[in-house]
């Protein structure tokens, strides 16, 4: 493959694009972000900015609107998947698995013939206990069952509630977001370390290089700064079961899509040609279920 062929080939598969819209849902984590308050985020905002940096196709990632409106946003979401020119991939839709087997069960009927890549529900910000009923762990594993996927979204201090939500579960694709959230102001990643390695042993957890610019402290120079997480992220997990995500429109706070995918290229620029590929799409492709028909054919130069 000559240096020309590379490049063409190395497009990207952006796993995390959020998408606001301020007159439709209510985002009350928005409120302490001024770069996110009551601002909207459509996909001709995304594509504006990630297209000269190679992205071809993104899965919509929930974006955490409050409570009353988290199915209208997958409802929404799966009326903008209809229009290609959104070039949405597939759906990273909400989910409540704290919820009822009963109830969590029709949410996925609702969604059976939508083009939902996987699931998340976003417990960061939530109780440590919510994650650790009975009902939790069986409604994550219903997803396997269903042959999808679940984004795990924790913080370094609560990584052993992922480890223990994980080995219930091995029959579902776990996707680590943020490669974990490690406490990088904190500077002290021996306990992030551990976990790390505790999640890479499990087969069906994988990992998302994405969200960790907007996790820097003010004043720090970005990419020497978050290189160390992401390259142990790499040692770990290995070339089969990374995804990339671009955690956009949040990389704004310190960075922004068109600089951290450049950043991203150069982090793993020493891989092989076929683990940046995997990296860069085909993982995305095989862990999400994603159809490649619903991607538009990358652009040539000429294009």
């Amino acid at each position: 493959m000559t240096d020309e062929d590379a490049t063409r080939d190395a497009w990207l598969l952006d796993t995390h694009q959020h998408l606001v819209f301020p007159s439709r849902f209510r985002y009350s984590w928005t409120d302490s972000v001024p770069a996110l308050k009551d601002r909207a985020f459509t996909p001709a905002d995304y594509w504006r900015l990630a297209d000269p940096g190679g992205i071809r196709a993104a899965l919509f990632m929930e974006t955490g609107v409050d409570d009353p409106f988290w199915q209208d946003e997958t409802r929404h979401l799966v009326k903008l998947a209809a229009d290609p020119a959104n070039r949405i991939a597939g759906i990273v839709a909400g989910c409540r698995p704290e919820d009822d087997p009963e109830r969590f069960d029709q949410w996925l009927e609702e969604l059976a013939d939508a083009p939902v890549a996987g699931f998340r529900r976003i417990l960061h910000t939530e109780p440590d206990e919510l994650s650790t009923s009975a009902a939790f762990a069986r409604n994550v594993r219903e997803l396997g069952r269903r042959g999808k996927s679940f984004d795990l979204c924790f913080l370094e201090r609560q990584l052993p509630l992922a480890v223990e939500l994980a080995a219930q579960c091995d029959g579902t694709t776990l996707v680590l977001d943020h490669c974990g959230v490690p406490d990088i102001a904190g500077g002290r990643p021996e306990s992030w370390r551990r976990h790390i390695r505790e999640l890479a042993r499990m087969p069906h957890v994988c990992c998302k290089i994405s969200g960790v610019v907007a996790y820097c402290p003010p004043g720090v120079t970005l990419e020497p700064a978050i290189r160390p997480y992401v390259e142990y992220c790499v040692e770990q997990f290995g070339p089969d079961r990374l995804v990339w995500g671009s955690d956009w429109p949040v990389c704004n706070i310190t960075s922004g899509v068109a600089d951290w995918t450049a950043m991203f290229r150069r982090l793993v620029a020493s891989e092989s040609p076929d683990t940046q590929r995997a990296i860069f799409r085909d993982n995305a492709l095989r862990l999400y279920g994603v159809d490649g028909h619903r991607i538009a054919a990358p652009r040539t130069a000429d294009a």
